[in-house]
């Protein structure tokens, strides 16, 4: 067994609080699989004269290229998208070319008692799903304001960390005629903007801290962009400034974007490249 609770607490769970508390949406999976995954474990498994590093991933490695798997509904590729170029020929997703009713069925025939186990959504450290009540008890979330996007003081909040951009339940405020989402998190102001789902509406955003598969692009070039794990990729211009990129689609994001949450580029079914929106 390899104890690796001293990064992963360092590198997933401080900066799932410490995002949340800042008034952004964290991808821990993402985090996860960047610095514990990818990086300790796997310099671990070269130290022991391991060759291949083989996870249970939804995704694939084909001609030294991180692809989506062949099962769409269970594709992993999108929390992938920051492994280093030089790890992919370490890696091994032997799940990646099936189907989760195909892999079910191997697990069954060699008898594994986890071929029937539930699926589970929830973040792994937070197996009771409340992600407000985790942060709060790790952090010191203070009082603020929900105000309408014309600026009506609707209610109060007892901390942003309850909050994230796109949200409609729970938002503590009496919604008037159409429902209200979550528009904006004010961290500085500890504001939260509601409105209806129209004001969600983006027809571009800006990616921080990009990591391309490849190296940077010399200009812009099309690629189909997811910006949630659950979320259609959509068509837009990547074009790449500095250590970002802006993202203008081909037709509105109409759900919004969460700052903090991971947009991955795509061509076709190879990751390009990803970051965090800004």
């Amino acid at each position: 067994m390899v104890d690796h609770e001293r990064e992963f607490t360092r590198a997933v769970v401080d900066d799932f609080v410490a995002e949340y508390a800042a008034g952004r949406t964290p991808n821990p999976c993402v985090r996860c699989n960047e610095q514990v995954k990818f990086g300790p474990l796997l310099r671990r498994a070269r130290a022991l004269g391991a060759r291949r590093l083989a996870t249970g991933h939804y995704a694939r490695i084909e001609g030294g290229r991180l692809r989506r798997a062949v099962d769409d509904a269970k594709d992993q590729s999108y929390f992938l998208f920051a492994m280093p170029a030089g790890d992919r020929g370490d890696v091994l997703f032997p799940l990646g070319g099936m189907t989760k009713d195909e892999v079910r069925r191997h697990a069954a025939r060699l008898g594994l008692p986890v071929a029937d186990k539930p699926e589970s959504q929830e973040i792994c450290f937070v197996p009771d799903g409340d992600h407000a009540g985790f942060v709060a008890r790790r952090a010191a979330p203070s009082p603020g304001t929900i105000v309408d996007v014309d600026g009506t003081l609707l209610g109060e909040h007892q901390g942003i960390h309850g909050f994230t951009v796109g949200q409609r339940r729970g938002l503590g405020v009496v919604a008037r005629g159409e429902p209200r989402y979550v528009v904006s998190v004010d961290a500085l102001t500890r504001r939260v903007t509601v409105g209806p789902r129209a004001a969600l509406a983006r027809t571009a955003i800006e990616v921080e801290d990009v990591r391309w598969a490849d190296g940077a692009p010399g200009g812009p070039f099309n690629a189909a962009v997811q910006v949630r794990h659950r979320h259609r990729a959509m068509t837009a211009q990547v074009t790449p400034r500095g250590t970002g990129a802006t993202v203008s689609f081909a037709a509105a994001l109409e759900s919004g974007a969460a700052p903090g949450q991971a947009a991955v580029f795509y061509d076709g079914d190879v990751v390009v490249g990803g970051g965090w929106i800004a």
